[in-house]
């Protein structure tokens, strides 16, 4: 057979649903072998769009989403979505054509190290230079990309390679197990919980990806200790349960900081630094931190380790749930009323444009608890992240490791590939949808109906947020946006907009229903950040 069809070979043989792409001279090969595969490729509008859809399929399966470009441009069009999943731990795999082996040693059209530029943003990089390594290179790309913790992979496949000629079939799918956490160190940690007077936990996306948040669950409720998420682990403890207190990740004082400063003993299970950093809620660096995660603690000097748990975060909670003594009271109750009550605060408000809390209130009634929104990156995720109530994990997508805008629409058509049975709501702002705009296309050509919610607001509302706090004025902030009903018509969808707060939820509720996809226009009213931000600045901690 041709390489080409032993690597498609490999990737079936690794479970692959799903190529995300743009074809290309230096792919050909691939592209016609994939003629004769049941793995579906899903042709985007541009590479940055394929690579954030690889990077939410494969946060949301486990297994990683694969994505393809051509080389050079097409190659360079990934970065930003390869670099997003290798920050926020999804699990990918990138491929990228390139030119024949015999002009790589010198300057030679569209030719770039590809290898070397995907080297650091990666957790493996790797070309391959003869038919008979594919079966390793495919191999190990995906077995590190899935192995904790998790991230992206990358193969460069030169163009005259893909048509030679090999015989070889695609190595055992093996992955490796999680060790067993250190007795000795469930021992400790369980003597530093039962020894603390305040202490409460803050639980990260890593708790997600080991799919352990029935043990974290259990965990909290056997000892009684409150429970903070990272922006990434929303829906890890259901919202409704008492002992959660909702999203850290606000660099600004918030309900939750009130927790970090009274508590003495903090849990940090599956918690990655690059969502929150520590320097944020732990700036004293005076408090016991206990680390339970697959993976050793990173070095940071507002990150002392007490006691480090590594190894399989399920079976580190079960047994330490078993030896550790249980804590009477719960002394951090205020904080999530008085974060409920200011959930509950706008939820008939009539104002318009429609503040944020009233349409993530709106957003929330209409959803299903197992419907998934992927949020994109601005003001509203901030929103979003502290406000919006979350039940069920991976319910509630946010990137937050590298924060990338534009993710929201191409990540809610790859949702919905992967959660075909739930509805999907792309949440983002009017920059961020315009950044990947052309993949509405994408969406109505493979008919995959979701709703995107635009919250209109003609700037970088975030941006504006933080140089009025910081200055008192803006800076180049502003711009014009075309009138998004009239662009999604153009592209087969339905526009809708919003002239009053009382039409927000009957328009949810409707395009849910409808089996296309539905662009909402929504104009936002962010004078609201300002007020966050003030009442941030005065608050006095109700504990």
């Amino acid at each position: 057979m041709k390489a080409a069809e032993l690597f498609v070979r490999c990737l079936e043989n690794e479970g692959t649903e799903y190529v995300f792409g743009i074809p290309g001279e230096e792919n050909l090969d691939v592209m016609d072998a994939l003629l004769d595969s049941p793995i579906r490729f899903i042709i985007t509008r541009h590479e940055q769009g394929a690579a954030f859809m690889a990077d939410v399929y494969g946060r949301l399966t486990g297994r990683a989403g694969v994505c393809m470009a051509t080389l050079g441009p097409g190659a360079t069009n990934l970065i930003t979505g390869v670099a997003d999943a290798n920050m926020d731990h999804a699990p990918m795999v990138a491929i990228a054509g390139q030119a024949a082996t015999h002009r790589l040693h010198k300057e030679s059209h569209q030719v770039l190290d590809l290898e070397q530029m995907f080297q650091p943003i990666t957790k493996y990089s790797s070309r391959l230079l003869t038919p008979n390594t594919i079966p390793e290179v495919v191999r190990k790309a995906f077995k590190l990309a899935q192995t904790e913790k998790t991230g992206a992979s990358f193969i460069e496949f030169p163009e005259n390679i893909a048509e030679m000629a090999v015989d070889d079939y695609p190595l055992p799918v093996k992955n490796p197990m999680l060790p067993e956490p250190a007795r000795d160190q469930i021992e400790r940690a369980a003597v530093a919980i039962s020894e603390a007077r305040r202490p409460m936990i803050l639980a990260g996306n890593g708790v997600i990806r080991a799919k352990a948040w029935q043990q974290l669950v259990d965990f909290a409720q056997r000892l009684n200790i409150p429970v903070a998420n990272t922006f990434m682990a929303k829906g890890v403890m259901p919202f409704k349960h008492p002992l959660t207190l909702g999203s850290a990740g606000l660099q600004a004082k918030d309900y939750v900081h009130c927790g970090f400063e009274e508590a003495d003993l903090i849990i940090c299970i599956g918690y990655d630094l690059v969502e929150y950093h520590p320097y944020l809620w732990h700036p004293s660096r005076d408090r016991r931190i206990i680390h339970i995660d697959t993976m050793p603690a990173e070095v940071d000097a507002y990150y002392p380790v007490h006691v480090g748990v590594v190894g399989d975060i399920k079976h580190a909670l079960i047994r330490i749930g078993e030896l550790a003594t249980p804590h009477q009271g719960h002394l951090m109750r205020p904080l999530r009323e008085a974060l409920i009550k200011e959930m509950n605060a706008c939820s008939t408000d009539e104002g318009f444009p429609v503040k944020p809390q009233k349409i993530i209130w709106d957003l929330r009634t209409a959803m299903e608890l197992e419907d998934i929104v992927i949020c994109d990156v601005g003001a509203h995720k901030m929103w979003m992240a502290r406000m919006f109530r979350c039940e069920v994990p991976n319910t509630c997508i946010i990137s937050n490791g590298f924060a990338s805008m534009g993710i929201a629409l191409p990540g809610a058509i790859a949702a919905k590939l992967a959660m075909p049975e739930r509805k999907v709501v792309a949440v983002t702002g009017d920059a961020g949808f315009l950044m990947n705009v052309q993949e509405l296309e994408t969406a109505v050509r493979i008919n995959t109906p979701l709703v995107v919610l635009i919250w209109n607001d003609s700037g970088y509302g975030l941006i504006k947020w933080k140089q009025m706090n910081q200055f008192g004025r803006i800076s180049h902030v502003d711009f014009n946006n075309p009138d998004f009903v009239m662009l999604a018509e153009s592209f087969g969808a339905v526009g809708v907009r919003v002239n009053s707060a009382a039409e927000l939820l009957p328009t949810i509720r409707e395009a849910l229903a409808r089996d296309q996809v539905t662009v909402i226009d929504c104009p936002v009213d962010y004078a609201e950040n300002l007020k966050l931000t003030a009442s941030m600045g005065e608050m006095i901690c109700p504990v």
